[in-house]
């Protein structure tokens, strides 16, 4: 049963319908205020996540379209019978809520169309607020409507605004259109400005625009405020965009990176410096997306730039506009597509220089943000938007629409969604699947509302934009799409994945490594909706955790890294640890995969941003980028590797298949064995035993070889694992009978198995490879074609040193000893394709 409270007398969850915003600024129909309505909904039982989900046979590629032109009684029909609910049946114990909230949601989007033309014409609030030009003069627009007075003032007119008051309508605009002078527009580029203005107890007070595209300080003086600054740069400076977006790939293999402290040096990286230094080392990786953090404008640089001051500014420590469309235009060049790390949960609480200036104690329906406790974030001191507001639904849609039409960004990564869904925001909740936690009146509609349509307008304006929630509590149908009665999201980021190895490493030996564990996390996610699997949070890199790699071999990174010298025993575990952890996230754990800066080649230092506590030094806001390029330390092994995992997936695609079956957890052997795709991945976790001869169940009966192997020399293993060799089939069971199969697989074959080692197989197409020895017969010198790996400089060990290194070397089931694997040569492509490719 659905109840319906309210906390104010207003009986409507939504703004009235509010007339288009006229070119000109003039008087349109004044709107009423609104209430803030929230859902109670009755206990109703439901077992742990994902165990009520039903897998059915359609996928709903054909979608209910809510057509926009249907009178209600249709449109209430179609919000009862959405297509989540045959995707998931226990979904319709919560009808009502989600009936009430797609409800919500449309009548929302249709009292956009009416009164501002459509969702498209709305997400245009750029081009209108702030400062424009149109024709002969300069137009500039503010919402401020608790002001009793305005002016603009900047260098144009010596900070005297007596000459340029503005006028404000009745929904508390303020506008001023200033003539050209002498055909030039009267506010000169890169001059600064600001909104003046005077609140209810006659104070007047200098603000930074809400809609500045550039804001800048004086970096001589300590603590210095911003200024806006007005960017209208002539046509002959404006960057003009030359490459094409790529298109979206299968599965996204994101680099997510911070421009600032991309360098080597101990200073603010620049964004035409990360697009020419660091851009050529993540293609080289083979990743196919960049996810840039912290280019909304921050005014404190230690908030990762989680606290943004001004939304539609680039953080201007990196360089201007054009330098951050140079940037993205090289990462396409590249075939990089270009996510940003878009901040819409929250705003900084900085008065001075961001968009909670505006602030001056009025109510919520004048401003911004909620007013009261509903307004601040105590854990992030922050403040949190008033979602149901006409102004700032037409804020934030424009913010989006601004980076993605203006910069070419390919999608969002959207910061702090947990915050979002809920009222309490995530603070001290544990959530355990159970579905009363996500549809309850902890559920914030309003924002429900605002992310439906935002991932509405950009799926529409760029149907192959990648869209990802940062949501820790597992919301059902969040990656559903909006017509179907989802919020819309393309991913989820798989939060708990991170939080598992963080508590491995922290808390546990080897020895109680549990290999259904392991599973169970990295495979718990919802049917249907994709997540993007991660090893290790940004959040680690900081001073105060620990990386990964940091966790493995801490204090040794900076002594024991050498190549020159034996491997000592934590720095062999480490880095083999860290190969198979990452290897088993990015193929086990999701739809897509995602690496922070630096972690694919174990940076041994953590982040420290200038503060107080280390007298503002930009020592440790840096990467190390030398430290792969060194031709005789060990972190270029880690970073082989994830190249090579990359190649894999670009080769087999296995990140974007459905098949994944895990069919084996011997918690005793510490072997994890499962097919993902086309490929057959083991992964044994034991610290000491090698299993030769170790049965592994697969899908399709054939031959099998070798596709990826982290013991191999290139990747600093010990080149235990013969890759020449040839794997058999063997039937198990009866046919179409899987309880009397192996592990529930028709068929398996034999391996040698090294510990702590990562090996992926695939399948050959012998047919194809019988045509291909049949047309190089004459041409031996024309061997398979295999995927490119950079191991340049990499040491060859001699055979007496990997005698030595070796515990056994024959495999089992016609393998030979890797002694004379010439896989560590210089220029070596180390990574198999399959056959049929080389028919091609």
């Amino acid at each position: 049963m659905l109840c319906l409270t309210s906390s104010s007398s207003s009986p409507a969850p939504l703004l009235p319908p509010r007339p288009r915003l006229p070119a000109d600024g003039s008087s349109r129909q004044r709107i009423a205020g609104v209430g803030n309505a929230r859902l109670s909904l009755v206990s109703v039982p439901c077992s742990a996540r994902g165990s009520c989900l039903v897998k059915v046979k359609s996928k709903f590629a054909t979608a209910v379209t809510l057509q926009e032109n249907k009178n209600m009684a249709t449109a209430e029909e179609d919000v009862n019978r959405l297509p989540i609910y045959e995707v998931d049946p226990k979904l319709e114990e919560f009808k009502d809520h989600f009936s009430y909230r797609m409800k919500r949601y449309l009548d929302q989007k249709s009292s956009i169309e009416k009164n501002e033309g459509s969702l498209e014409e709305f997400s245009k609030g750029y081009l209108k607020f702030g400062i424009n030009t149109a024709e002969d003069a300069t137009v500039y627009r503010e919402w401020a409507p608790a002001a009793q007075e305005a002016e603009l003032v900047g260098d144009f007119n010596d900070w005297n605004g007596v000459n340029h008051r503005m006028k404000k309508d009745e929904f508390g605009v303020w506008s001023i259109k200033i003539p050209h002078v002498k055909g030039k527009p009267a506010i000169p580029h890169n001059s600064k400005v600001k909104f003046r203005f005077r609140h209810g107890d006659g104070v007047w007070v200098d603000r930074i625009p809400a809609w500045i595209r550039y804001a800048t300080f004086d970096a001589s003086k300590f603590g210095a405020p911003y200024d806006g600054v007005h960017w209208d740069p002539p046509a002959g400076q404006r960057y003009v965009f030359k490459y094409p977006r790529p298109p979206k790939p299968h599965a996204p293999r994101i680099y997510e990176a911070h421009v600032g402290m991309s360098g080597e040096k101990p200073a603010v990286s620049t964004y035409r410096e990360f697009a020419d230094n660091v851009l050529p080392h993540i293609r080289a990786n083979n990743y196919n997306t960049v996810q840039l953090m912290a280019i909304m404008e921050h005014s404190y640089y230690a908030s990762f730039g989680y606290h943004v001051t001004n939304f539609f500014a680039v953080s201007s420590r990196s360089g201007t506009p054009e330098d951050l469309k140079y940037l993205v235009d090289k990462a396409h060049s590249l075939g990089l597509r270009v996510l940003m790390d878009v901040v819409h949960s929250h705003a900084s609480n900085n008065v001075t220089d961001g968009l909670n200036g505006y602030d001056v104690g009025q109510s919520t329906q004048e401003s911004y943000f909620h007013t009261g406790d509903r307004g601040y974030h105590k854990l992030w001191d922050s403040r949190l938007f008033n979602y149901a507001n006409w102004e700032v639904l037409r804020f934030l849609l424009s913010n989006l629409r601004y980076w993605m039409d203006e910069f070419m960004f390919d999608g969002f990564r959207f910061d702090g969604v947990t915050s979002m869904l809920y009222h309490h925001h995530g603070i001290n909740m544990g959530f355990t699947g159970n579905y009363k936690e996500y549809f309850s009146l902890d559920t914030d509609v309003d924002a429900v509302v605002y992310m439906m349509l935002a991932n509405h307008l950009m799926h529409k304006l760029l149907p192959e934009a990648t869209i990802v929630a940062e949501d820790v509590s597992g919301m059902p149908v969040l990656c559903r799409p909006v017509n179907e009665g989802g919020v819309g999201f393309d991913y989820r980021l798989a939060m708990a994945i991170p939080d598992r190895w963080i508590d491995y490493l922290k808390n546990k030996d080897d020895s109680a490594w549990s290999m259904g564990e392991i599973s169970n996390t990295l495979t718990n996610r919802r049917y249907t909706e994709k997540c993007i699997a991660y090893a290790e949070s940004h959040d680690q890199s900081i001073v105060g955790d620990k990386t990964i790699a940091f966790l493995l071999m801490d204090k040794e990174m900076y002594s024991g890294m050498s190549d020159l010298q034996p491997a000592s025993p934590t720095i062999d575990r480490g880095i083999a640890l860290q190969k198979m952890i990452h290897f088993i996230t990015m193929a086990l754990g999701g739809d897509g995969y995602l690496n922070f800066m630096g972690n694919e080649f174990g940076h041994p230092e953590w982040i420290d941003f200038p503060r107080e506590g280390n007298n503002w030094s930009y020592d440790k806001c840096r990467r190390q980028w030398s430290l792969v390029d060194t031709d005789h330390l060990r972190y270029k092994y880690m970073n082989a590797f994830d190249q090579a995992m990359n190649a894999l997936d670009e080769r087999f695609s296995f990140l974007s298949s459905p098949k994944q079956i895990v069919s084996d957890m011997n918690e005793e052997e510490k072997v994890i064995v499962f097919e993902r795709g086309d490929l057959v991945f083991v992964f044994n976790f034991h610290p000491k035993k090698t299993y030769e001869g170790y049965k592994v169940g697969c899908d399709l009966p054939g031959k099998y070889r070798v596709a990826l192997d982290s013991d191999a020399l290139v990747f600093g293993g010990h080149g235990r694992v013969g890759h020449d060799v040839d794997h058999f089939t063997s039937p198990e069971g009866v046919p179409g009978v899987p309880e009397t199969n192996f592990n529930n697989r028709p068929n398996s074959f034999k391996v040698l198995s090294p510990p702590r080692t990562c090996v992926a197989y695939y399948r050959v197409d012998e047919e194809a490879e019988r045509l291909q020895r049949k047309a190089t017969s004459t041409a031996t010198k024309n061997a398979p074609e295999i995927i490119d790996v950079d191991a340049t400089h990499v040491k060859v060990p001699t055979t007496k040193e990997s005698e030595e290194s070796t515990d056994v070397e024959a495999t089992s089931g016609g393998g030979r000893d890797s002694t004379k694997d010439d896989s560590g040569k210089k220029g070596r492509k180390f990574v198999f394709q399959s056959s049929d490719e080389n028919s091609k």
